[in-house]
Formats: C-alpha cells, structure tokens, sequence
C-alpha cells in the first residue's frame, strides 16, 4: 500500500502565504469567525471590533489610532478633525446588515470614498466596484445574446429546409389549380354580358366643336360597342342541355 505524497515544504528563507493587503481586490474571500458571534452582540457598538479581526482591515487607519487612545472608533466629532484613511459606518440594519465605507480624508468637510465592505449576518464581504459589476453584467449578457444567435441560425436553417419542400409541393398543387375550364369561362362572360345589357346607358359624351371630326382613338366606348355585333344571349352551359352519354351494346 503506498502512502500518500505530501506536498513540498515551502522554502526556509521565503515568506509564507498571506492574504493580500486591504484596499486591493479582495472579493473572492469572504471572513467570519464564529466564536466572536457566539460570545458578542452583533451591534452599532462592537461591529467595528468585528470588523477589525477581518483580513479587511488596514491596521494605519485613524480609527485604530482612536483605539490605542481609548476612544470610539467610529466617533465622527474625532475622526474629523483628521486626515488620511478612516472607517464610517453609512447603513445599519441591526442586526443583520451593516456597510462599511473605507475613504480618505483630506479636511473636516471632504472625503472620498475608496471602497466598501458590508456585514452580513456575520460575514464580512468586499463590495465590487461599480466599473466590475458592469463588465460582468455585460460579458453574461454578450454570451447568452451569442448563444441565442446560435441556437437561431440552427433553427432557420432547419426552417429554410422545410419551407423549400413545402413551397415545391405548392407549386405542384398549383399547377395542377391553375388548369383553365373553358366551359366555365364562357359561363362567366354570359353572365356578365347580361349584367351590363341590364345597367342603364352611360350619359352621351359632350359634342366636339362644330367642324371638328374625331379621330378613331378620341370615339368613345359607345360606338366601338356599338359597331360591333353581341354574342347570342344564350348560356353555354343552360340552353345547350345535357351532354350526349355513350351507348353500350
């Protein structure tokens, strides 16, 4: 049975692994210590102190130099009278929810704000910023467009197939509609040769000038119908009776 190999041990004169420093990405961790929970209310009071134990912390802050000194660290009427890096605590929602705002004091009226960190039912995390959750949003979003694109090309192409052997079979059943019926035209036109002998006559046109002989085009429909002789008002289909049958021996 072989044993397990152990990992390499790290190099005597190399520093060991640390987390990195606060004030750099640092959203991919999270910190929570039960024990503290278990023994402390989580509070406006002592959630700095919490806050302290995290990785999270910047120890040169000006809150822990109103620690060493026996003061709040979250007392404003102090910390404005200081410049440099300080904690605030901007939201509270005892006793679940808390925000931390990390920012840099330069006078008692101005402060920029660098990075946040909120408490969450005892676990501390970093905020992203802002320009992060917009890249991240953005790169989801692009892939899920593409793999609609995707999955739409796909579908037309089978679409395209399927319509290319409909279109061919309408065509055939086309054909075979388009076939003309010559006894049902001239049926049609009977009836409509009936329907203009009952309409009234148009109104005459307005007579050309005196001495004016129209030409062929310029005579109007009236007299080209009329120098042409009608068709028999006889149906086709009616008066000429039924069709002669075959007689079987």
């Amino acid at each position: 049975m072989s044993a397990t190999p152990l990992p390499p041990p790290p190099p005597a004169d190399g520093p060991a692994a640390l987390p990195p420093p606060p004030g750099t990405d640092m959203t991919g961790i999270c910190f929570r210590d039960q024990l503290w929970l278990n023994t402390y209310p989580l509070d406006r009071n002592l959630v700095f102190d919490y806050f302290a134990l995290s990785p999270f912390y910047d120890i040169t802050c000006n809150n822990e130099s109103l620690r060493s000194r026996q003061i709040h660290p979250l007392d404003m009427s102090q910390l404005t009278k200081m410049t440099g890096l300080e904690y605030v605590l901007s939201e509270v929602m005892e006793p679940h929810l808390f925000v931390m705002r990390k920012q840099k004091r330069t006078n008692a009226e101005k402060s920029d704000a660098l990075l946040a960190y909120y408490i969450l039912d005892g676990s501390i995390y970093q905020a992203p910023l802002l320009g992060s959750v917009f890249a991240s949003r953005i790169s989801r979003a692009m892939h899920h467009i593409s793999k609609a694109f995707s999955t739409a090309c796909s579908k037309l192409e089978k679409i395209g197939n399927a319509e290319t052997e409909a279109d061919a079979a309408a065509s055939e059943s086309k054909a075979q509609k388009e076939t003309i019926d010559l006894k049902e035209l001239k049926r049609v036109d009977h009836i409509l040769m009936s329907l203009q002998r009952k309409l009234p006559p148009a109104p005459p046109p307005p007579p050309f000038p005196d001495g004016y002989v129209p030409s062929e085009q310029e005579k109007g429909p009236d007299d080209l119908l009329a120098s042409e002789p009608l068709p028999p008002a006889i149906d086709p289909i009616i008066d000429q009776g039924p069709a002669k049958r075959p007689r079987f021996q």
